[in-house]
């Protein structure tokens, strides 16, 4: 499935169907980058300190101790992330911190080519430089992407995102003898989106708004309802959401349950 962009936050799929994704931002990008910068820094100062340790002691020479310096700094700033990235499909021990991962511009996962890259270009923008070349980057694109992700086409995308909050309605108290002996037929589906909708948001609509479009909702549905109970045009339409729901639910119940004795059956056969 191939994807192009229509804009900084956006993604359209292969279907023609804008996907929503958001980078992670500039100071949280910088803060995951200083995590990886210091892991970084730390294994080069660990493996350099055996090494002295080694030379003092007489069992390496000058001439082998600048090739394993050499050899250190290749392991710490380029093989590590490289591999640390490509195994963990775009993080690093900073981006779990942050909550990113690194993609393709296109949304995709990224592949060893793309942490080669960005791991050879951070060598010159994030170690040679402290990091400077990267944070002047990081501030001028509108993804906070560095040098090494122009170069690969790369940016790290967020991938923690908070918890949706659920909008699952309840019957009211009011309507508990009701909803026993009520009928409510099937509405069109604009009608009941439009309830749905309105239940969804109602916490965000001042009094007079709310309580307006609740009573024109209640007046459309009002033919599809079989009594019509004594309440508010919103504890109405909370009552209309249950029952729909539920009796969907025993309609899939069922259908489940039909299934398995018909696959029963073909076993059995």
């Amino acid at each position: 499935m191939s994807a192009t962009i229509t804009d900084e936050q956006e993604i359209l799929s292969g279907e023609a169907v804008a996907i929503d994704v958001q980078p992670v931002g500039f100071v949280l990008r910088a803060a995951g980058a200083l995590i990886d910068m210091a892991i970084g820094f730390a294994v080069f100062l660990a493996v350099t300190f055996v090494q002295v340790w080694l030379m003092t002691e007489g069992l390496l020479s000058e001439h082998t101790f600048r090739i394993l310096m050499i050899c250190a700094a290749v392991l710490s700033f380029l093989v590590l992330p490289v591999t640390v990235e490509v195994a963990m499909r775009g993080r690093s021990v900073g981006k779990l911190a942050v909550g990113g991962r690194i993609v393709r511009v296109d949304g995709g996962a990224i592949t060893f080519r793309h942490s080669f890259i960005r791991a050879l270009v951070g060598v010159l923008e994030v170690y040679m430089t402290f990091g400077g070349a990267a944070v002047i980057t990081g501030a001028l694109t509108a993804r906070s992407q560095r040098l090494g992700d122009l170069v690969a086409g790369t940016y790290s995308q967020r991938v923690r995102t908070p918890a949706l909050p659920s909008h699952q309605p309840h019957l009211p108290p009011s309507l508990q003898g009701w909803a026993t002996v009520a009928d409510v037929a099937r509405m069109p589906d604009r009608l009941a989106r439009r309830i749905s909708q309105f239940l969804a948001n109602a916490q965000r609509l001042s009094p007079s708004a709310r309580a307006s479009v609740a009573h024109e909702l209640a007046r459309e549905a009002q033919s599809y309802i079989s009594p019509l109970p004594a309440v508010t045009p919103e504890e109405l339409l909370l009552g209309i959401t249950v029952l729909r729901r539920e009796r969907e639910r025993r309609a899939l119940a069922l259908a489940d349950e039909r299934a398995e004795r018909l696959s029963g059956r073909r076993i059995g056969l």
